[in-house]
């Protein structure tokens, strides 16, 4: 996805200017390249980038994992780990943030930009079933159906509901569906409420 807006939270400056011109040589726009996990979680709530590459190993009190965590927490942007570091312990930690890729350094222009590539198709892929699923909530929330036996008054016509009292038919379809009434009278019955008015119906 060229033009896609990115982030670059790493502490080695000869990294970030590597990153840089592989991501501007292909069409990315950097929005930022910050050094540590408090000012990543900073710029992310006011830059709001695509995709963040995130290292792991950060100087400060908040590292990689713990900056991506908080960022995945509080604005949902997609993070792509980077760092040199394989030991297992703190990949177990990573794997607990749901990271969009991993990247181990040194890696080639081609692995970078397939990473960022699939991390934001995933994300998208992410967002568009969110909104699904929510819409399908929403039309679930609204149906109303009528189903089963109902045991209905063969004289007046009252159902019994759920709690055993009778009501209207109107009344226990209006609450059991999205049905809506409007009252008329049909021609039988208005010849024989109106036998004077109606013959000609």
């Amino acid at each position: 996805m060229k033009n896609a807006r990115v982030m670059i939270v790493e502490d080695d400056f000869i990294v970030v200017k590597t990153i840089r011109v592989s991501l501007e040589n292909s069409g990315y726009a950097v929005t930022s390249a910050v050094p540590s996990g408090e000012e990543a979680i900073r710029k992310a709530g006011e830059e709001k980038p695509d995709i963040i590459l995130m290292d792991i190993m950060l100087e400060g009190e908040t590292d990689g994992i713990e900056a991506a965590r908080q960022i995945k927490k509080l604005f949902n942007i997609p993070v792509i780990f980077l760092t040199s570091n394989v030991d297992e312990d703190i990949l177990r930690r990573a794997r607990i943030t749901e990271p969009f890729g991993y990247l181990v350094k040194p890696f080639e222009d081609r692995e970078l930009h397939a990473n960022i590539e699939m991390g934001l198709y995933r994300a998208e892929a992410e967002k568009e079933r969110d909104r699904l699923t929510c819409e399908l909530r929403e039309a679930l929330g609204k149906v109303k159906q009528l189903s089963g036996l109902l045991p209905i008054c063969a004289n007046c016509k009252k159902i019994r509901n759920d709690q055993g009292y009778w009501e209207r038919i109107e009344a226990y379809i209006t609450d059991h569906s999205e049905a809506e009434f409007s009252h008329g009278i049909c021609p039988e019955c208005a010849r024989k409420l109106y036998p004077g008015l109606c013959h000609n119906i």
